[in-house]
């Protein structure tokens, strides 16, 4: 089995995120103010590149040089703005992101509804840089900007009977022109929904992420709010999260309705295991010219590789 050892987690060789600030976000993020500052009567989104700061939090963040914020925001895939990489980018500025609300129930104890602006002032954010490895085979690295996801589900303590933890994006079609019907010929059954094993949603690598490059996250890449779980494939990391619910039983994701023998519950990065339709033994970084190997669980084994001792990872792929 192939891991990655401690010395991946080290941020130093990280480029500063000012030197890939596009022009569109350096124009619109002249006049802006950090999304901590925001008024939430007035209901107004930061804008595109507003700064975002947050401590980086070294222990958690990866050796490797962060990919291009240029690459980062235009090659996408974020099916509700269309099914090529660039549609997102294009597409983005439909998706309004004030008033937004985030409502947490199911079986919790204290189930709650959060406004955005005020879910983000009552966590101290803090920077990570994590590996990023689509399912499709490319991957990047990116310095995410959130909390984790555990802090949120503290405080709306969970019950006893909650063993998962389903995430649903919004559903807007006039907001998200994916959506509307015959747009992706019934691939997906809308509203997109993702899962996670409740120890999963629990573990202190997994970031409820509100931003990225030192920036409020883009539209294109989530925003305002999306999880981000970075040994598994790209697309169990759920965008524009407008419910979190937990549950007892397995949820039904998106890519399990739509093609279950290729897109499983778990889609843990295993370089053991192919897709359906190629190997996942390699993989295509974002700006480099050679392939590199895949790392089990996405160079993340020594952390989560504990939670599936003993299960069959090419049965529960």
């Amino acid at each position: 089995m192939l891991i990655r050892r401690a010395e991946r987690f080290k941020a130093s060789d990280v480029t500063d995120e000012t030197l890939y600030l596009n022009r569109r976000a350096f124009i619109a993020g002249g006049a802006a103010v950090a999304l901590g500052a925001s008024d939430v009567a007035d209901a107004a989104a930061p804008p595109a590149g507003a700064p975002l700061k947050a401590e980086r939090n070294e222990a958690l963040s990866v050796k490797d040089a962060a990919t291009k914020l240029e690459s980062a925001t235009t090659y996408n895939n974020f099916y509700e703005f269309g099914v090529n990489k660039d549609d997102p980018a294009r597409e983005a500025h439909r998706l309004k992101t004030r008033p937004w609300t985030v409502k947490v129930e199911g079986l919790v104890h204290k189930p709650k509804t959060y406004d955005i602006d005020d879910l983000v002032r009552a966590f101290t954010l803090e920077e990570r840089v994590y590996a990023l490895r689509c399912v499709e085979a490319w991957s990047m690295v990116i310095p995410w900007i959130g909390v984790p996801l555990s802090a949120l589900l503290k405080q709306v303590e969970p019950t006893s009977q909650a063993k998962f933890v389903e995430f649903t994006t919004l559903l807007d079609p006039a907001q998200f022109p994916g959506q509307k019907p015959g747009f992706f010929g019934g691939g997906l059954d809308w509203p997109y929904v993702e899962g996670l094993r409740l120890d999963e949603a629990l573990h202190p690598l997994t970031l409820l992420t509100v931003g990225m490059y030192g920036q409020v996250l883009p539209n294109q890449n989530g925003a305002p709010i999306r999880v981000v779980v970075p040994w598994k494939y790209g697309f169990k990391s759920a965008k524009s999260i407008v419910r979190i619910r937990l549950v007892s039983e397995q949820p039904k994701t998106a890519w399990e309705k739509a093609a279950s023998q290729e897109y499983g519950f778990y889609s843990n990065v295993n370089p053991n295991v192919s897709h359906p339709r190629w190997s996942q033994a390699t993989e295509r970084r974002i700006g480099e010219f050679r392939r590199r190997p895949t790392l089990m669980f996405n160079g993340y084994a020594d952390q989560v590789g504990s939670l599936y001792t003993g299960m069959d990872l090419k049965k529960y792929y």
